[in-house]
């Protein structure tokens, strides 16, 4: 089981992530200030750190930054500043992801796996199998099965489609599914989320015709056909 440091000074948010994430599988470990979180990130006994950018005594971004000196250890900001440059430079700095506040706890789980699967954390190392309908994606490998006949897809579009075997009956956007998979802001251009989309569905239908898997909603987005 990976263990997760949350360092944030609102008792609530705090709260609220350690309580999300738990039920998502992981051990949580809380700090409320930045002088007690960089003593905790320190002590290397964390798979993923969430940092806060403004705390007391030391700042997130101090916090990473010496951590970086140090260690490899994923890291994940979650901050009010919803400013490109803050983004860029915390992104440069080593932070392996960025989430504006207000969030959707849905995605900072989604957000969390990925870090953890892209370094080697423990959902990957235990070889995880995701599993909808007769989809199989092996975690360990990123491999991917369709009714046992290998789909081959890019990195884009396998994480396009780990994000929603993850989180099934949840409606993705696509600034969601943008920020999520290319790590950037989205700015309102959504021809890549579409054409990404209509590939793995055009791939998934050539080696299951006729089944359905991904569905869309105006207004709400993607998500996975509910299996009655």
């Amino acid at each position: 089981m990976s263990k997760l440091l949350i360092i944030e000074d609102s008792a609530d948010i705090n709260l609220l992530l350690a309580e999300t994430l738990r039920s998502a599988g992981f051990e949580t470990e809380s700090a409320y200030d930045g002088l007690n979180g960089q003593r905790a990130a320190f002590s290397g006994r964390f798979d993923l750190i969430i940092t806060d950018i403004m705390l007391p005594y030391v700042c997130g971004d101090e916090i990473l930054r010496s951590l970086r000196q140090k260690s490899n250890v994923p890291v994940i900001v979650i901050s009010a500043k919803d400013m490109v440059s803050t983004k860029i430079d915390l992104l440069k700095m080593g932070a392996d992801d960025y989430i504006t506040k207000p969030f959707d706890l849905g995605e900072v789980v989604a957000r969390v796996e990925n870090a953890l699967r892209r370094s080697g954390g423990a959902a990957a190392q235990l070889g995880e199998v995701l599993r909808y309908k007769d989809i199989e994606l092996d975690c360990s490998d990123m491999r991917i099965t369709v009714a046992g006949k290998e789909l081959k897809c890019t990195a884009k579009e396998t994480q396009i489609l780990e994000m929603l075997m993850r989180n099934p009956n949840k409606f993705f956007t696509k600034s969601n599914i943008y920020e999520s998979v290319w790590q950037e802001e989205y700015l309102g251009d959504d021809n890549a989320v579409k054409t990404h989309m209509s590939n793995l569905r055009s791939k998934l239908e050539k080696l299951s015709p006729g089944s359905q898997y991904i569905e869309t909603v105006w207004g709400l987005g993607y998500r996975l056909y509910k299996v009655n």
